[in-house]
C-alpha cells in the first residue's frame, strides 16, 4: 500500500511537472516568433519580464526646473543688456563696488583658515584621540548650527555694544560657521583606512609628519566642501553683518534696495556678487583636485587606534569647553537674560502668530521644493547621463546664490513682467523653492537609490504603467527620504532672512522678520522670544545631521 501510494505521488508530480513545462513554452512562444502563437495580446504584455521605462516625460519636467533654476543668471544678463555697457561701468567700476569687494576678500580669507584650522583641530580631538567625553563635544561642535548667524551677532551684540568692523564680523563667522567644515572632516577621519598610517610611521615618520602627510591631504575633499559652504554663507549673509555695522554686497544691495526698489545699481551689485559665487565654484573644483582616495586592498579597513593625550588632556580639552561657552553659553545666557528682564509680557499674541505663519510657509515651501526635486532625482539615479548631469548642476548651481539675488531677481521680473504677482505668497514661495532645491534634492536622491529597480520592472510585469510603478513602489518607499527633506527644507526657510524680507506679503511676519524688525529697533527684549523659537526649530536639523555624518561612517 505504501509503495502504490509513493508510486502514485511521483506520476502526479511528474505529470505537474510536464503541464507546467508546457505552459511556459506555449507562453515563451510570443517572444521567440510573434507569429507562431496566438498568445493574447493583455497576457503577453503581463508577460514581459522587463518593459522600458519611458524618460522623456520626466525629462521634459527636470528641464523644465533646470531653465526654472537660470532665471537668476538671466536675470543678471537681461539686466547688463538693458541698462547698457556705459551704465554698466558706471555702476561697477567705482570706489564703492571696491571697497565692497576689499571687504569680501578679506572676510573670506581670514574667516576661513581659522574656521579650517579649528574645525580640523577639534574634529581630530573628539575622533582619534582618549579626549574625555568625546560625545559630548561632537555633540557640542555642531550644536551652534542650531542657532542661527544673525542671532550669533544679537547675542555679541547684546553683551558687547560696542563690537563691529572686520575684526568682530570674522570673531561670529568663526563660531557661527565652523561646524559646516567640522561635520564633513569628521565624518572622513571617521573613514580613513588607518593602515596607511601605519605604513607612514613603520617608514620613519614622527606623528606629525604622518598627520601632514598622509592623513590632511585625505582630507581635501571634506575641507574643500566644508570651505565652500562657509564661502558662500558669507556672500549671502545679511543680518549677521548688519548688526556688527561691516559692509558686505549683501548689506549693500539690500539698503540700495529699500531706498529704490528696482534700482540698477543693486542689480549690478547683485551681478557682482553671482560673479563671485561663480569664482568661489570654480575655485573649489581647481583646488579638490581628481585624486582618489578610495581604499583599495582587500578586507576591511578596521578601526582606526585613539591616541593618548596624557598630560595634554588638560589644554586639549579646553578646546571644546570655550568653543561650547562662545558659541552656545552667550546666545543661551544672553536669551535668557532678555526674557527676564521682560517677563512673561514678552510671550504676546504676535509670537504666536508669526510661528504659525513661519510654519505654514516653511510647510509649504518644504513641499513644493521636494516635489520640484523628484524628477531630477529619479533621473539621476535611474537614468544617468551627460545631459542628466547637466540638468542636476542647474539644480544644484541655485542653492549657492545668496537669498538677496533671487529675491532680486523676482522682484525685477514681478515688477515688470507681472506685476499682480509682486509680494505675494506665490512668489515667495518661488524664492524658497530656488533657493533650497538642492537640499530637497539630497536625502530624495539617497531614498530613490535605495529602492530597487526590479521592484518597478516587476510591477511593470504585473501590468502596471511605468507611472503607476513608480508612484506606486518607488516613491512609497522613499516617503522616508521625502519627508527628511521637507523636514530639512522647512527648517531652512524658517530661519531665512533676506529673501523673506523682499518678497513677504505685507501684514505677513515669521520668526526671523519679526526678530530682526525688532532688534532693528533696539528692542532687544520683545525681540529674544522670537530668537528663542528659532532655536528650538533649528534643533531638529542639528540632530538630522549629527545622525546622518554618523550613519555615513557605519556607526
Amino acid at each position: 500500500m505504501t509503495g502504490s501510494g509513493n508510486c502514485l505521488s511521483k506520476t502526479v508530480a511528474f505529470l505537474f511537472q510536464r503541464m507546467k513545462a508546457s505552459a511556459l513554452l506555449q507562453d515563451n512562444r510570443f517572444f521567440v516568433a510573434g507569429n507562431e502563437a496566438p498568445v493574447a495580446p493583455k497576457r503577453a504584455r503581463m508577460l514581459l519580464p522587463r518593459r522600458r521605462m519611458p524618460h522623456a516625460p520626466v525629462m521634459l519636467l527636470a528641464t523644465v526646473i533646470a531653465i526654472f533654476s537660470l532665471v537668476p543668471l538671466g536675470f543678471i544678463g537681461w539686466i547688463t543688456y538693458d541698462v547698457g555697457w556705459e551704465t554698466v561701468k558706471t555702476l561697477v567700476f567705482r570706489a564703492r563696488v571696491g571697497e565692497l569687494l576689499i571687504n569680501t576678500v578679506l572676510l573670506e580669507s581670514i574667516t576661513i583658515p581659522l574656521s579650517m584650522a579649528l574645525a580640523v583641530t577639534l574634529a581630530w580631538l573628539t575622533e582619534r584621540t582618549d579626549i574625555p567625553f568625546a560625545r559630548l563635544w561632537a555633540w557640542l561642535a555642531i550644536a551652534p548650527l542650531a542657532v542661527p548667524a544673525f542671532v550669533h551677532s544679537y547675542a555679541w551684540v547684546s553683551l558687547i555694544p560696542g563690537m563691529h568692523g572686520l575684526e568682530s564680523g570674522v570673531f561670529v563667522s568663526v563660531l557661527a560657521y565652523y561646524p559646516f567644515l567640522y561635520l564633513p572632516v569628521a565624518a572622513a577621519l571617521r573613514r580613513l583606512d588607518p593602515a596607511i598610517e601605519d605604513a607612514a610611521a613603520s617608514l620613519g615618520l614622527d606623528p606629525w609628519r604622518v598627520f601632514f602627510r598622509t592623513v590632511l591631504p585625505q582630507l581635501r575633499f571634506a575641507i574643500c566642501g566644508g570651505s565652500l559652504l562657509i564661502a558662500l554663507h558669507l556672500l549671502s549673509e545679511y543680518g549677521l553683518f548688519v548688526m556688527i555695522r561691516f559692509d558686505t554686497f549683501a548689506t549693500a544691495i539690500v539698503d540700495q534696495f529699500q531706498s529704490s526698489y528696482n534700482s540698477p545699481a543693486s542689480n549690478m551689485l547683485g551681478g557682482v556678487l553671482v560673479a563671485c559665487c561663480l569664482f568661489l565654484l570654480g575655485l573649489e573644483v581647481l583646488l579638490r583636485g581628481n585624486e582618489r582616495y578610495a581604499r583599495v586592498g582587500s578586507g576591511s579597513p578596521r578601526p582606526a587606534d585613539r591616541r593618548r593625550l596624557g598630560w595634554f588632556v588638560g589644554p586639549a580639552i579646553l578646546l571644546p569647553v570655550v568653543l561650547a561657552v562662545l558659541t552656545l553659553g552667550v546666545p543661551l545666557l544672553t536669551l535668557g537674560r532678555w526674557l527676564y528682564l521682560g517677563g512673561s509680557e514678552v510671550w504676546r499674541i504676535e509670537v504666536g502668530t508669526a510661528f504659525l505663519q513661519t510654519m505654514a510657509l516653511a510647510m509649504a515651501g518644504g513641499v513644493l521644493a521636494t516635489i520640484a526635486a523628484a524628477p531630477m532625482a529619479w533621473l539621476s539615479v535611474r537614468a544617468p547621463g551627460r545631459f542628466q548631469r547637466l540638468l542636476e548642476a542647474c539644480h544644484y548651481y541655485v542653492g549657492s546664490l545668496p537669498g538677496v539675488v533671487v529675491a532680486l531677481a523676482l522682484v525685477t521680473i514681478t515688477v515688470r513682467i507681472v506685476l499682480p504677482l509682486y509680494q505675494t505668497f506665490a512668489t515667495l514661495l518661488v524664492a524658497y523653492v530656488m533657493l533650497f532645491l538642492p537640499r530637497a534634492m539630497v536625502g530624495l536622491r539617497a531614498s530613490i537609490a535605495q529602492a530597487p529597480v526590479e521592484l518597478e520592472r516587476a510591477a511593470m510585469g504585473l501590468g502596471r504603467t511605468p507611472g503607476q510603478a513608480v508612484r506606486q513602489i518607488t516613491m512609497r518607499l522613499a516617503a522616508p527620504g521625502a519627508a527628511a527633506s521637507i523636514a530639512l527644507t522647512a527648517l531652512g526657510i524658517t530661519n531665512e532672512l533676506t529673501a523673506t524680507l523682499m518678497l513677504s506679503p505685507n501684514g505677513v511676519d515669521t520668526l526671523a522678520t519679526k526678530f530682526w524688525s525688532l532688534t532693528s529697533e533696539i528692542d532687544y527684549v520683545s525681540a529674544a522670544p522670537y530668537a528663542v523659537m528659532m532655536v528650538v526649530l533649528s534643533l531638529p536639523l542639528t540632530l538630522t545631521l549629527y545622525t546622518q555624518s554618523k550613519r555615513t561612517a557605519g556607526q
